[in-house]
């Protein structure tokens, strides 16, 4: 997407045999480009958040494996560093996805064809993937015209989402904000509503950074003001991304989703989720009881990082030393909270059933 006019991409090759990536901890005051040529440093930017957004752990996570056939190509190789890739985020069923493309794709194959075989598979990924967003963007775009159809005069379209699900968290265009990009381009008024999403702050930096960048009107809100904007008719709409859809449509998403859904429920405003069939789950059926949940660092929530008057990008505590923290990651909506799946194949409800209707029925994980 665009950066003052310019057209990126999250992620690229170098030509040198790495990758360049935006260390996303430093938005939205720096932009940074770091370069990754080893599993063990892909594996360290997923860990530590330098990149984030389940389709693009995939593809950060395959170049890894990638690297690491480079540099030895047997099969014990092979399933230390899809191991070690696999335990960094192990709620965003991307990442296990994309390791498993690279893994099938080169098992069969002579130690000395794997790591070109790699490389052409995660090349591939990468423009499915742009290509599956445009399409999630397409069938998004119906629902902000049908919307703005229904307007009276010239009012926007008013959409409040959470966290970051743009062109930050893909190789481009986005999930949940892929449909916004797409109606602000065709000129339909829009306005969004961007949670705050604490305690990593995604929506404030990043969801509004690239926002900004591409001229969406936004407004930024702290995390617990949408039900107060829902209650007041000021959301048109709800859109979010997801890092795990169960084959029965609940869905799994930054802390604080199943909060935003239930106030939708409760003031009747719609509430989609946009992914792409990478993140299915064919494998599990209960969100609650069979989606791991990560629980991360203390310092997420002791802490706060921001620019200071000199100019410094520096944390600051704002707790008392020492107190204890639960910082989990993620929640789970129930389907019958959300009003529809937005996906690359079409508007899907949220159920076993809705899913089958566009997929097939699945027992494995695999592509459609």
């Amino acid at each position: 997407m665009k950066i003052k006019g310019t057209w990126y991409r999250s992620i690229r090759e170098t030509g040198d045999g790495a990758i360049a990536i935006i260390d996303q901890r430093w938005l939205p005051h720096e932009l940074r480009w770091v370069s990754l040529s080893t599993a063990d440093q892909a594996a360290q930017a997923i860990a530590e958040m330098w990149t984030r957004g389940a389709p693009l752990l995939g593809v950060v996570g395959a170049y890894g494996l990638c690297f690491a056939l480079r540099q030895e190509a047997s099969d014990a190789a092979l399933t230390t560093a899809y191991d070690r890739l696999l335990a960094t985020r192990p709620t965003a069923v991307n990442l296990r996805w994309a390791l498993d493309q690279i893994r099938q794709g080169v098992s069969f194959l002579p130690e000395a064809e794997r790591a070109a075989q790699a490389l052409a598979i995660v090349r591939a990924l990468c423009e499915e993937e742009v290509e599956t967003n445009q399409a999630i963007g397409r069938h998004g775009l119906e629902l902000i015209k049908n919307l703005a159809a229904a307007k009276p005069g010239n009012e926007p379209v008013n959409i409040l989402t959470h966290c970051n699900a743009g062109w930050l968290a893909t190789v481009d265009w986005g999930t949940a904000l892929a449909p916004i990009y797409m109606a602000h381009d065709a000129g339909i008024p829009v306005h969004v509503y961007v949670d705050e999403t604490r305690p990593r702050n995604q929506g404030a930096s990043l969801t509004a950074w690239e926002l900004a960048n591409h001229g969406v009107p936004f407004t930024l809100v702290v995390d617990n003001a949408g039900g107060h904007l829902m209650q007041h008719g000021l959301v048109d709409m709800c859109i979010v991304g997801t890092d795990r859809v169960t084959a029965s449509g609940d869905v799994c998403n930054k802390i604080g989703t199943y909060l935003k859904a239930l106030a939708a429920h409760d003031n009747g405003v719609p509430f989609y989720v946009a992914l792409p069939y990478t993140t299915v789950d064919w494998t599990i059926h209960d969100g609650l009881t069979e989606i791991p949940i990560e629980q991360r660092s203390d310092a997420e929530i002791t802490h706060l990082w921001g620019k200071t008057a000199t100019g410094e990008v520096l944390p600051v505590q704002i707790t008392l030393d020492g107190v204890a923290t639960g910082n989990y990651g993620f929640d789970v909506t129930p389907g019958r909270l959300v009003t529809g799946l937005i996906t690359e194949r079409g508007l899907v409800s949220a159920t076993a059933e809705g899913l089958a209707t566009l997929y097939g029925q699945r027992t494995v994980r695999d592509s459609p």
